[in-house]
């Protein structure tokens, strides 16, 4: 029997980005100056980062400031056998991306769209909802995929509808016995949030501290694709060379809260896995310096150009 929702699609979305958008998608998530490429449009090989996708469903066409619970709240009603969920008591699953085509550095000139359906719908009971999606970025006018997008999204406290729980989510740990082949570290400030939000995510959780006390949380979090975006970035730099077309598949379980000023430590194992002759598959899990875990079941397939050990940054 299929889930509550799944197959429900929605209309295409217009979605449009400026070099300037891609420029402080790169700064927010921790490039360097070493990564020049991600962060000066005159480069001679100026890129967008690879995930600078994982945005758009936030910012649409917009340049400007959205009110979230509203766009939320319209982009998730009317789902068939489904009940009413608040966005305002929402946040991060899991996300997995999967890289096509290297996204223009502009849209400029070209039509693309957001093309998203409902994998399903779970009830955990007093927990709350999840609802899994996914949406693939699509050149309008050719037809071509760019990347794919499947992810989940917990409505915190919304669950006992009476839907089904879901199937038993798969885990993807690191290899057991084995010390990370590399590590990069990341130092957020009080200021991180708010400067990411202005790529489009404008989750008032992140910015004022009533949501998160609201929720629990005791004040504001970080965005979890902040640390899913910045940890890719630094699995890119340590082993692909911070080259973005060596980043097939980037994927990963948002496991806790991470406050602003938190420092990130992502541990990273090489498996010797392939797909292919070029895609290994990597491992890897963020936590809080000397706390939680934060993201789990991370794993990518990349391009390993080259072995860093360790590197650190701050934002």
């Amino acid at each position: 029997m299929a889930a509550p929702g799944a197959g429900h699609e929605y209309p295409p979305e217009a979605v449009s980005w400026l070099k300037r958008d891609v420029l402080l998608f790169a700064t927010s998530i921790g490039a360097t100056v070493d990564e020049l490429h991600f962060l000066y449009e005159l480069h001679p090989n100026f890129a967008a980062f690879p995930t600078y996708p994982i945005i758009l469903p936030f910012k649409k066409t917009t340049q400007e400031v959205i009110d979230f619970y509203a766009a939320q709240s319209a982009s998730d009603a009317g789902i068939p056998g489904v009940p009413a969920l608040d966005s305002k008591r929402v946040v991060d699953g899991e996300r997995s991306m999967t890289f096509l085509k290297p996204i223009p550095t502009s849209s400029e000139g070209r039509r693309f769209e957001l093309r998203r359906r409902i994998l399903g719908v779970y009830d955990k009971g007093k927990p709350g909802t999840v609802m899994e999606t996914q949406m693939d970025l699509v050149d309008a006018a050719s037809g071509e995929t760019y990347a794919k997008i499947t992810g989940s999204a917990f409505f915190v406290g919304q669950g006992g509808w009476g839907g089904p729980k879901g199937p038993k989510a798969q885990n993807f740990p690191p290899p057991e016995g084995k010390k990370p082949d590399a590590v990069y570290e990341h130092q957020t400030s009080a200021e991180t949030p708010h400067l990411y939000r202005l790529n489009g995510d404008y989750n008032p959780l992140h910015a004022t501290p009533e949501p998160g006390a609201a929720m629990g949380f005791g004040g504001a979090i970080l965005h979890g694709l902040y640390s899913w975006n910045s940890t890719a970035m630094g699995l890119l730099k340590l082993l692909g060379g911070s080259e973005p077309g060596n980043l097939r598949e980037f994927a990963a379980r948002f496991a806790s809260p991470v406050k602003p000023g938190d420092c990130l430590v992502t541990q990273i194992w090489r498996t010797g896995k392939r797909d292919g002759e070029e895609w290994e598959e990597v491992r890897f899990v963020t936590s809080v310096k000397g706390g939680k875990v934060c993201l789990s079941n991370g794993r990518a397939k990349m391009r390993v150009v080259g072995q860093r050990k360790t590197v650190g940054s701050k934002l």
